[in-house]
């Protein structure tokens, strides 16, 4: 089986695994390594011995018995081996496995409210859900924060340690207690998805294997939550966007931006049926940020072509998601769609305010001002602009797009 395939469905698992043995056993934080030495053992074995006949049945037997391994030598350390496993193991917990009967169900939206427990910090709530659902390891999780291996792993160490101190129960929350951590659960997503359609740094522009992973997700909460509007709204969002993922990259892996993207290279399904759950949505009232954004994008994946899009529309939704988010990036997107609807001019004044604010600090200004100058005519403004902003860039098919808008706008030419 090839390793790419095997890696998909350790990734699947993860959560599934650990969700079987919190609910066994407790012990998330030594249950979460445990897991994480079964899918380390399941890649090393697998690509070259074939996949057992149960790959989660296996998976949980090697992590159960690693958990058991881990467990005697904490024990042990501390010298209270016997009153421990009086105390806190469960009768059958050194029964063999095959004795004992696999459980019923993925809990893996379980393990996902678990992750985004409220005293966690939201970078805490993201790494720990990379971590426990999405299947990634500590040093793929650090690229992504763009800190040293070293700082994440203390950093989901301390997460899975508030985790365990909180002594929540192992269960999906209910009432009040649900609708406090959701907020945290869509935004944990919402930021997975973004990391994997928009890398923010490294060799390539996307990570499918995360924005794949939060859209199945995503429908699983749809599934608990159907008439939340703002659960629709996220996967209205994440299928819109991602329906132009095959688009956003050329042969040799560029960025093409959506105003040059191959239109009948979207995915028309995704699209039909995420302009649905919005249509569906929007009309109950009180949209919230996530169905705003999802109305965007469904009126530029419903435009014939660039020259076709609503950008009226798009600007006032724009600015009724101000009302509600009123942060750096929609400021952003909005001072874009305020340019394409109203002119060059309009769009930088309002640029120049967000500017002033130094709330962003990465290549995206940048880059937007250089399009806003080059849509003025003046190129010399642009290309600054572009070589500026290429410099902020952290993913290297941006930085690679930015040094080529710049070039094209050289007095002496593009490169050829």
């Amino acid at each position: 089986m090839p390793s790419s395939d095997v890696e998909d469905l350790l990734r699947r698992c993860a959560p599934q695994v650990l969700g079987a043995l919190v609910r066994r056993y407790g012990h998330f934080d030594t249950a979460e390594d445990a897991v994480q030495e079964s899918l380390l053992a399941a890649a090393t074995q697998w690509p070259s011995d074939g996949l057992p006949e149960n790959p989660l049945g296996w998976l949980i037997t090697v992590a159960s018995r690693r958990l058991t391994d881990l467990l005697r030598s904490q024990q042990s350390r501390q010298r209270r081996e016997d009153a421990v496993a009086r105390q806190v193991l469960p009768g059958d917990w050194l029964a063999p496995a095959a004795d004992r009967q696999e459980p019923e169900g993925d809990d893996t939206l379980i393990v996902l409210f678990l992750c985004c427990h409220p005293s966690l910090t939201p970078a805490s709530q993201i790494a720990l859900t990379l971590r426990a659902v999405g299947g990634l390891g500590t040093a793929e999780i650090a690229r992504a924060f763009l800190v040293p291996e070293s700082t994440m792993t203390r950093r989901i160490t301390r997460a899975k340690q508030r985790v365990k101190d909180s002594g929540v129960p192992f269960r999906m929350p209910s009432g009040p207690d649900r609708a406090d951590r959701l907020a945290a659960v869509l935004h944990a997503l919402y930021l997975i998805f973004n990391e994997g359609y928009a890398s923010t740094s490294g060799p390539s522009l996307r990570r499918p294997e995360l924005s794949v992973e939060a859209i199945r997700l995503t429908r699983m909460l749809r599934a608990l939550l159907p008439d939340d509007g703002e659960v629709a709204g996220l996967l209205a969002l994440m299928l819109l966007t991602d329906a132009r993922r095959l688009a956003r990259t050329g042969s040799d892996g560029e960025l093409v931006p959506m105003a040059e993207q191959d239109r009948s290279r979207w995915d028309a399904d995704q699209i039909a049926e995420g302009v649905a759950l919005i249509s569906e949505a929007l009309p109950r009232g009180g949209a919230g940020p996530y169905q705003l954004q999802a109305a965007i994008a469904a009126v530029h994946d419903e435009a014939a072509s660039a020259e076709e899009t609503d950008w009226a529309q798009i600007t006032a939704l724009y600015e009724v998601l101000l009302r509600l988010a009123d942060n750096p990036v929609v400021s952003l997107n909005h001072a874009v769609a305020v340019a394409m609807s109203k002119g060059p001019e309009a769009g930088l004044e309002l640029l120049d305010n967000l500017e002033r604010d130094a709330a962003l600090t990465d290549h995206r200004p940048l880059a937007v001002r250089a399009h806003l100058m080059e849509m003025s005519g003046k190129p010399e403004a642009a290309r600054e602009a572009y070589l500026a902003a290429a410099e902020r860039a952290l993913s290297l098919p941006q930085r690679r797009y930015l040094f080529g808008k710049a070039a094209r706008l050289s007095p002496e030419g593009p490169v050829v």
